[in-house]
């Protein structure tokens, strides 16, 4: 039989209960084994609903639990670097929920923990990387069949008003930016592959709950490229990312909630032609997660390096501070 690692859940979450943990019990190399929760109860009624063999009424249990090889971590964003250090310290790998933080010292203070346990793996979950239609929108954009890539242009938002969904919560680390702004950061980046040199940011902020509702960057990268960007929690719900070169053009139609259900397509626009490629449904998260064991099995290299979080959270911070001082933020 194949090994597979197995995993234990800091938390009850929504995403990871109705996501990611489902996601994972279909991995090839995944084996969820435990959850924890603060409510024991809870504990173990979620255990009970998804199949998992052991609950735990703290997050402390679990990290003892000598059974357990890795931690997902779904836990508020301002938690995020506390329980993936404990983790580590409780000799555990660690992927955790983005964004990895709430600021880049404390991102950056995460990889020198990290570097004291070279023999663990830390990932940031950013599964849209992992899914095919990425996978081919990267290779086609290094291919050169849409000439140089001059600019990335996304969009991301859906509508939440309600003041107790923690994503409307600013001491938790909510609003667009940290929650779905993450996302439009890194696919340039992934793009790119290099790090912004000149960043311009824009904010609007709901009057009550303090959270950014509305945000906008620009990003400039050291090879000429650019890319633009908005975000919202209070909009109309849509995604669509775009990148363009001066050959051509991809579109993807949805870069993040890829459907479960549905074919997934992006369209290659050239002065020759169009072509659109589908993709058959898979689920991203699964991919993910065995992405990840895989790397824990074999003593390999995360697909994702630590440091990558570091220097998302580093832009992050940046649309921050040039939002307040109306002015580019440059390195």
């Amino acid at each position: 039989m194949t090994k597979k690692v197995r995993w234990g859940i800091l938390s009850t979450a929504k995403i990871g209960v109705q996501k990611v943990i489902p996601a994972m019990q279909q991995g090839d190399y995944c084996i969820v084994d435990a959850i924890a929760s603060r409510n024991i109860d809870r504990a173990k009624s979620t255990a009970n609903q998804l199949g998992i063999a052991k609950y735990y009424g703290s997050y402390e249990e679990l990290l003892n639990d000598p059974d357990i090889d890795a931690i997902y971590i779904p836990l508020p964003n301002h938690i995020h670097i506390y329980w993936t250090m404990k983790a580590l310290e409780a000799g555990k790998h660690v992927l955790c929920e983005k964004p990895i933080g709430i600021n880049t010292e404390e991102a950056q203070a995460l990889v020198d923990t990290a570097k004291k346990y070279p023999q663990l793996k830390v990932m940031e979950a950013f599964m849209y990387r992992f899914h095919p239609q990425w996978q081919k929108v990267r290779e086609l954009a290094k291919s050169g069949v849409i000439g140089n890539v001059k600019t990335v242009q996304s969009f991301f938002s859906y509508y939440n008003v309600d003041p107790e969904n923690i994503r409307n919560k600013l001491e938790l680390g909510g609003g667009a930016l940290m929650d779905i702004g993450c996302y439009c950061i890194s696919f340039p980046r992934f793009i790119f592959e290099e790090e912004p040199s000149a960043i311009m940011g824009d904010m609007e902020f709901d009057p009550f709950m303090k959270t950014d509702r509305l945000t906008s960057g620009m990003l400039q990268f050291p090879s000429g490229g650019t890319s633009t960007f908005t975000c919202s929690t209070q909009l109309m719900p849509h995604q669509e990312a775009n990148i363009f070169g001066d050959k051509g053009h991809i579109m993807i139609e949805i870069p993040v909630n890829a459907p479960l259900n549905a074919t997934t397509k992006i369209i290659l626009r050239t002065k020759e032609n169009t072509e659109t490629f589908s993709f058959a449904p898979v689920d991203q998260y699964t991919l993910q997660g065995d992405a990840f064991s895989l790397a824990v099995l074999n003593d390999t290299p995360v697909p994702t390096p630590l440091e990558d979080a570091v220097e998302n959270m580093r832009v992050i911070d940046s649309i921050v501070e040039s939002a307040k001082q109306s002015q580019w933020v440059t390195f």
